[in-house]
């Protein structure tokens, strides 16, 4: 049965959240879905009616209310977000020394999903065919570290933090070895992992690691490593209409659970 005029407005732009469902979840807002209604594309009505309204932003987060849109379309905003913003990550892993308890396999997983900080934008695309990595589409990386005897250490002492030097590997070790010409070109930037205290591995005296790693640029839909959001998720803005008059003890009740 065709909607009437009065229900489509309510139809286009609510979804509703009813006692054995939710209904109007469907994109409808296309023409001829509704007999005697325009829904022909507008730019200049898309423009004035969607706006974007910053709720929360700092370093690792933001909320923002997208006001105006399709639910379809806030749900492509973010799946865009999860899998096709382009970041760099860690792609090869060179291992000439590991004698830490943890496998070669592991330890190049855990270096993978380390969140490299770096410009994406001022890189290249890795071309598969090419076997040398150049300044231009590659960041190399270097882990260096070997674990000792602290000679100052007390003798009495259990505690592994002053028995011995370089037991616990955090992503703060590792460094950026520039490429080419990268050192003048990235002169201002601060390349190497977004957080220093990312816990790689664990050392006793005499084991060492010496890594190479070659970040590249690359999405989220080819490995979750190059997403560059840790979650992406929207909600829709309730709106709560009451069917009927709320009075007497019901609206006390409603008082007390608010």
């Amino acid at each position: 049965m065709a909607a009437t005029m009065k229900n489509v407005e309510e139809i286009r732009s609510r979804v509703i959240l009813g006692e054995f469902g939710v209904k109007n979840v469907h994109t409808s807002d296309f023409p001829g879905n509704y007999p005697g209604y325009d829904d022909t594309w507008d730019m200049q009505k898309f423009q004035k009616n969607f706006r974007i309204d910053v709720v929360h932003l700092d370093e690792s987060s933001m909320e923002f209310d997208m006001v105006g849109i399709d639910a379809a379309i806030a749900n492509a905003f973010r799946r865009i977000l999860l899998a096709e913003v382009p970041t760099m990550a860690i792609e090869k892993v060179f291992i000439y020394n590991n004698t830490s308890i943890v496998q070669d396999e592991v330890l190049a997983h855990r270096l993978g999903l380390i969140p490299i900080r770096a410009d994406p934008r001022l890189f290249e695309y890795r071309n598969a065919a090419e076997e040398e990595a150049s300044e231009i589409d590659t960041i190399q990386l270097q882990l260096k570290i070997k674990c000792s005897r602290n000679p100052r250490a007390s003798k009495e002492s259990s505690d592994p933090r002053e028995l011995y030097l370089n037991h616990m590997v955090y992503s703060r070790d590792i460094k950026w070895v520039p490429i080419g010409n990268q050192a003048d070109v990235f002169a201002d930037s601060s390349i190497g992992p977004v957080h220093d205290d990312i816990l790689i591995a664990q050392l006793r005296p005499g084991q060492e690691l010496d890594i190479v790693m070659h970040c590249v640029k690359g999405i989220g839909k080819d490995h979750a490593k190059f997403s560059p959001v840790a979650t992406a998720s929207y909600r829709l803005l309730p709106e709560i209409t009451l069917l009927e008059q709320v009075e007497g003890e019901k609206a006390e009740q409603a008082m007390i659970k608010k």
